[in-house]
């Protein structure tokens, strides 16, 4: 960690001591609950802290990762080298007319609640993601047929030259788990959702019948990062793995979850090692009985021990 001595202390004078944390486990940080730890972890309060903390780190060569709220990554047991700038703390919601901003560390079910609330409706199928809204834009997160491209109108980003840019629905390239976020390595600050005026009874209906069905199909009661493989084309990667007579197999504690293959679950003392081999064997074994190619949909980081 000395190599990072003096770069620890730019950032503690950017956002604060409170906000930078040493040899953080990530385990604490991932719905998988599993992960080695970070060099260093901020918590930016401000955009402008955020573009410092870009700056500061493309100067000085200090890799640097964004986090969300950690339910769509995977930290390998040796950790991540350099710094992870998590933005739970800009978390801010604010309901203008049919439209609302929120900031993107803003969780996706906390922005669902707020829109009931309004009686505004269209935003019923993010309820249940466990995500924020910076993570979701970037992947174009959905369920139950819908998805975030269908209630974006814009976003506010900061572009690889330090500035801040408004990105239109059309500039946000958004496709099946894609957007121009990845593309150019965007980071999300804010996001601009609009919606529909409705019946605040039968939208609160929709997210309680989205909700009942989420707890009879999948399995909540277990550490995951939700649906561990996208979609190939014309199939169903559940059905893949299920009919490939993978439900209930194991790696130490990752398993393909008997309540929905789909999802690869910690039973309680998994390593990332364990879950990555399950994903490993599931791939391999899908690929060799069907040619079909099963991508992560799960983004995957970090160092093995």
């Amino acid at each position: 960690m000395n190599q990072y001595k003096d770069f620890i202390i730019m950032l503690e004078k950017i956002l604060g001591k409170d906000n930078v944390k040493i040899d953080e486990p990530m385990k604490k940080h991932t719905s998988f609950r599993v992960g080695g730890p970070v060099d260093i972890l901020v918590t930016p309060e401000s955009y402008d802290q955020v573009r410092e903390v870009v700056e500061v780190s493309k100067k000085n060569n200090v890799p640097l990762l964004i986090l969300g709220n950690g339910s769509n990554l995977l930290v390998r047991d040796g950790g991540v080298r350099g710094i992870i700038m998590k933005l739970c703390k800009l978390d801010d919601i604010k309901v203008e007319g049919n439209k609302i901003i929120a900031q993107s560390g803003a969780l996706l079910s906390k922005v669902s609640n707020i829109a009931a609330q309004n009686c505004l409706a269209g935003f019923e199928f993010a309820s249940g993601i466990p995500g924020s809204v910076g993570g979701a834009l970037t992947m174009n997160a959905g369920a139950y047929n819908g998805e975030i491209s269908q209630v974006i109108e814009s976003a506010y980003v900061l572009n690889n030259n330090g500035e801040f840019k408004k990105l239109t629905k059309e500039e946000l390239e958004l496709g099946y788990r894609m957007s121009s976020i990845i593309k150019y390595g965007y980071t999300v600050v804010e996001a601009v959702f609009n919606l529909n005026n409705g019946e605040q009874e039968k939208i609160y209906g929709r997210i309680q019948d989205l909700s009942q069905r989420r707890r009879d199909k999948q399995p909540l009661e277990y550490p995951s990062a939700g649906s561990t493989f996208k979609r190939p084309e014309g199939h169903f990667a559940a059905k893949l793995i299920e009919d490939s007579g993978l439900k209930g197999a194991n790696v130490g504690d990752a398993e393909v979850s008997k309540k929905h293959s789909g999802f690869i679950i910690n039973k309680g003392n998994a390593t990332a090692k364990d879950i990555i081999k399950l994903i490993e064997m599931v791939q391999k074994t899908v690929r060799e009985k069907y040619d079909i190619d099963l991508h992560t949909e799960v983004m995957i980081v970090g160092e093995d021990n």
